[in-house]
């Protein structure tokens, strides 16, 4: 039986960090994926605002500098919609920071720069989510200065030593990642050179980066892989259970 693509819009800010693995675990999944350009595309456009998926990626930018980059209002006036609405979200990084500041928590720089691999340490309730694999001890792509408080209402996932919040979820359908499960080790060369004045400034050295990103290139993509494709399928089950709800 034939079923429909759905649709997705992925808000990019800056171009090397995309969709990376999750690109063809979408394509995979049936997922029909258009990028927007944060910075300067039509963020009130329909197209974007009814996505059957709304992917908010990362970038080099704090969401308190609303002065020099005004776009950031229009991409938390977009997500206070979509959340309110129930309607499929995924934050990454900057996008998770949006996200909670849309949901009204507080957003802030951080006390310590996280630049590197790292693991994190699974809440109860993300023992029992998507991020299961996490659980193992796998390594994931800290890239971030920045941080948030728990919106109300929203269930910690995940933390770690420097940070409580590096995961949350909200309501059935909104998924928020402080790290960077999408990265693809094979693209990191460009964020090494598209954040060469930050790697210099946080005193990370790019060769040691890159040894330790071969030495995790296989299980993070099996990490991409199985995480992913688990909140995929979890949304196509709900979107399924409501459409037959809607139908009786």
């Amino acid at each position: 039986m034939f079923q429909r693509r759905r649709s997705a819009v992925a808000l990019r800010h800056v171009a090397f960090e995309d969709l990376g693995l999750l690109a063809p675990i979408m394509e995979r999944e049936g997922w029909n994926v258009s990028f927007c350009e944060a910075p300067v595309d039509d963020l009130s456009h329909s197209s974007i605002g009814d996505a059957d998926l709304l992917i908010v990626l990362g970038g080099p930018i704090g969401i308190y500098e609303t002065d020099s980059y005004p776009f950031l209002k229009r991409e938390i006036d977009l997500l206070e919609r979509r959340l309110a609405l129930g309607l499929p979200t995924l934050g990454i990084c900057l996008g998770a920071q949006l996200m909670a500041k849309a949901l009204g928590a507080r957003v802030y720089a951080g006390h310590v720069k996280e630049i590197g691999w790292g693991s994190v340490t699974l809440s109860d309730t993300g023992r029992a989510s998507c991020l299961t694999p996490l659980a193992e001890g796998t390594p994931v792509l800290h890239w971030h200065g920045d941080t948030f408080d728990l919106p109300d209402h929203a269930a910690r996932l995940a933390s770690n030593e420097n940070y409580e919040n590096q995961a949350f979820e909200f309501g059935n359908n909104a998924l928020a990642l402080q790290f960077h499960l999408e990265a693809d080790p094979r693209q990191l060369e460009e964020w090494y050179v598209g954040h060469a004045v930050e790697l210099a400034s946080a005193r990370i050295s790019v060769p040691e980066l890159r040894a330790r990103t071969a030495e995790y290139s296989t299980i993070v993509a099996q990490q991409a892989d199985r995480i992913f494709t688990s909140w995929l399928n979890q949304l196509a089950h709900k979107d399924a259970a409501s459409r037959t709800a809607q139908a009786r």
